[in-house]
């Protein structure tokens, strides 16, 4: 108790448990309520239509990730510098929320050209249009504030009643595989949902108004946001795009394979999440102060995360056979040989956002960030196109792995050469 009380001596420490505890009990949510509906949905929608969600869920996500450019890291990091000064926050609010809509808008008409053009699309537009629901509720919950503000426990209300919502509906309202549409349907609606929640504490609770920001305000938001933005369409490019290179080159079945295994390493790599996004706004405060404990407090985070998810990843890998069995069933056994394969990213992965979220982006090498995750993504295309064709779920697996491995080696290299020791702890 003594090292607890001594842990939280300070009012930053205090804010950064506080904030870390939400977003580990909305971790927790995440992990418990689709514990619940996942294994029901695989066996009720059946490989094909698991994986035209999959696929939707893919093509869609492109639009998140436009309409989010790259916000969620630096209007963060703007809010939580300025939090103190309610005009300025007031005005970045305004100017990223405007941003954003732009970009709906945008997002939508591509969506439509894009449903209407191509037959794979056409034949099930509903379920593209209805998980488009996902992309409108994301832009209005503004996260980004609410980690800059350091209240990461409206993050957790809003986002774990959305998802208990989302969990008791599907259960009321999806009873066969004929009520597949049902699915995008109900999680765009929690979506909304949260969102238009989290702009009602905003107004009442940090008394935040809309306003008409300056064209400079504007700009500024866009060149902050810009580099991180290219890096997000880089990882979504050996990310997200491996679901849909997927569907491309085969079809929902080999989709269906591949995204059940993705969705429980997904799983794995989610625990990691509340320490990231609880921790990145107070090592910027940190670094901004003092590069040196910035990076002491940095090497204790990677010696703990990295030996916590490498023991993770060890027993996906040992016991993906049992694992697949129990949450998937025997349809899906073809998905044991991706979730071995995969079965280190959460390791891999971990350790990529202590080098480059929180390190590289916290001392300013944005450029170079942007640059390895770009490589990254051109590695991985390639590799998909030559692996795809002659192995399906098992080549694109294995293109994944290689990209991961590339990016994370890349960052902690070009960390050595500008003198930054993480494991050493030390700048030389």
């Amino acid at each position: 108790m003594k090292i607890f009380r001594k842990f939280l001596n300070s009012p930053d420490k205090k804010r950064l448990f506080s904030n870390f505890v939400s977003l580990a009990v909305l971790q927790g949510a995440n992990y418990i309520l689709p514990l619940i509906t996942f294994p029901y949905l695989v066996r009720v929608l059946g490989v094909e239509k698991f994986g035209l969600l999959a696929f939707a869920t893919a093509t869609v996500t492109y639009f998140q990730i436009l309409t989010d450019y790259g916000f969620n890291l630096s209007a963060t990091r703007d809010i939580s510098i300025h939090r103190e000064n309610k005009e300025k926050v007031q005005e970045i609010f305004s100017s990223v929320m405007i941003i954003k809509f732009g970009l709906l808008i945008l997002s939508f008409i591509l969506l439509i050209i894009l449903v209407f053009s191509f037959d794979k699309f056409r034949k099930d537009w509903e379920v593209f249009v209805l998980s488009f629901g996902m992309v409108v509720g994301q832009v209005l919950f503004p996260v980004w504030f609410f980690q800059g503000m350091e209240k990461m426990k409206y993050i957790t209300i809003l986002n774990i009643f959305a998802k208990l919502l989302f969990t008791v509906a599907i259960f009321v309202f999806v009873k066969e595989q004929a009520d597949y549409w049902k699915v995008p349907l109900l999680n765009s609606l929690g979506f909304i949902l949260a969102g238009v929640l989290a702009l009602w504490i905003i107004f009442r609770d940090f008394k935040i108004g809309f306003i008409i920001p300056s064209k400079s305000s504007i700009k500024q938001q866009l060149i902050e946001g810009w580099h991180i933005f290219i890096s997000t369409v880089a990882i979504s490019l050996y990310t997200v795009s491996n679901t849909f290179i997927l569907g491309i080159f085969t079809n929902n079945i080999i989709v269906g394979y591949y995204a059940a295994a993705e969705r429980i390493i997904k799983a794995v790599q989610g625990l990691f999440n509340p320490i990231s996004q609880s921790i990145y706004p107070y090592i910027s405060k940190v670094v901004s102060e003092s590069k040196q404990r910035g990076i002491e407090l940095i090497k204790k985070i990677t010696l703990i995360i990295g030996g916590v998810s490498f023991f993770l990843s060890l027993c996906l890998f040992v016991f993906s056979n049992l694992i697949v069995k129990l949450f998937l069933g025997n349809q899906y056994v073809e998905s044991t040989i991706v979730l071995r394969i995969l079965a280190w990213l959460p390791f891999i992965i971990a350790l990529s956002n202590i080098f480059g979220i929180q390190t590289m982006l916290n001392f300013n090498y944005k450029e170079a960030f942007s640059k390895i995750l770009i490589s990254a993504s051109f590695i991985n295309i390639f590799l998909a196109f030559i692996l795809v064709p002659l192995y399906k779920h098992i080549g694109i697996s294995i293109s994944v792995l290689i990209s991961e491995i590339f990016v994370t080696s890349s960052m902690y290299i070009y960390l050595q050469s500008k003198g930054i020791k993480i494991l050493e702890g030390k700048i030389v």
